[in-house]
């Protein structure tokens, strides 16, 4: 019989709630963004997330979007800190020196709150929440009330998230959201790099400036890279720090990871709600990829001006949600 658990734990001494199905194991770290921070085959010893060792936690707390599936909100660059939304400019912190933006938004190493964890004869799972009103240090640049809402449920059909934001304030707002999700290549054990192939629901790329930002051009794709959405190819074949349109396959968005020697898939279906891809391999060095699914074409509210819906750019009235949904699962063979 199947064991289902929710639990209180720690991970590196780091408080977490545990999620058990089967032999499927995942921990989430509410107290650092509710960053998703291990998603594991506990009989096949697999590691399906880049996780931080013991004496790397104090690294990844100053650094937490290169581990586990960390929460962007709102997702990537805007040049000059600036973001404009209808009529109005906001003012973000530079934090990225080499190109003077500002750079993955507020949220993915604040403490968000366990709305509660259980588990039953089909599932584990937990809900956790950050709700942003007028006196949070986030409000200051953001200046709207609203909730993002995460569940996260563990079963035979893998890693399942929900993500949800609510508009709590008065005002039109923007939603922009993204995950900074890494993932291992190689995931099991004996496996290495070169047994790992990928493909991509990737469409055209985005050209980008000195500084990162789109040009609102499309840039030809490479021999290799034009077999993105094929597969087939090395994470690592070249080095990639690129921005794609999200062109879903048989109505799916998703990333599909090979490892041919053991014979496994990790497929990462992410929902159509997210309309591009930004792809970072860490300068095409083995070990960790990052498929990141985004909403919103990078610093579009500054950004040529396309159609709003074309990049994203898309807005939540008072009371609205946004809502979407993505796995992470095997397909053995």
């Amino acid at each position: 019989m199947t064991t289902h658990e929710a639990y209180e734990g720690t991970f590196h001494d780091e408080p977490a709630i545990w999620l058990r199905s089967g032999d499927y194991e995942a921990a989430v770290l509410p107290g650092i963004g509710a960053n998703l921070i291990a998603f594991r085959d506990t009989a096949k010893n697999h590691h399906y997330l880049r996780e931080p060792a013991a004496d790397e936690m104090e690294a990844f707390k100053s650094l937490p979007y290169v581990h586990g599936i960390p929460v962007l909100f709102p997702p990537n660059r805007y040049e000059d800190g600036k973001f404009r939304w209808e009529g109005k400019t906001y003012q973000f912190p530079v934090n990225e020196a080499a190109t003077g933006n500002h750079l993955h938004g507020f949220v993915y190493g604040l403490p968000w709150k366990v709305e509660g964890f259980s588990a039953d004869g089909l599932e584990s799972r937990v809900t956790l929440s950050l709700s942003i009103a007028e006196g949070h240090e986030v409000y200051g640049y953001f200046p709207h009330a609203f909730t993002i809402r995460l569940q996260y449920t563990l079963s035979a059909d893998g890693l399942h998230q929900r993500v949800q934001v609510r508009n709590d304030g008065p005002d039109r707002m923007p939603c922009l959201t993204a995950f900074h999700t890494t993932i291992n290549a190689p995931f099991a054990p004996e496996s290495t790099a070169e047994d790992c192939t990928f493909k991509v629901t990737v469409g055209e790329r985005w050209e980008l400036s000195e500084r990162l930002l789109p040009t609102g051009r499309y840039q030809p794709l490479g021999t290799q890279e034009s077999k993105l959405a094929e597969g087939g190819l090395s994470p690592f074949f070249e080095e990639m720090d690129n921005h794609y349109t999200a062109v879903p396959q048989d109505g799916r968005n998703r990333m599909e990871l090979r490892d041919r020697r053991a014979g496994v898939t990790l497929v990462y279906d992410v929902g159509t709600a997210y309309k591009q891809w930004m792809i970072w391999n860490n300068k095409a060095t083995p070990g960790f990829f990052c498929p990141e699914p985004q909403m919103n074409l990078v610093n579009a509210p500054n950004g040529p001006e396309l159609p709003a819906e074309e990049i994203g750019l898309i807005g939540l009235a008072p009371g609205e949600l946004w809502e979407e949904t993505s796995r992470l699962y095997l397909i053995e063979g």
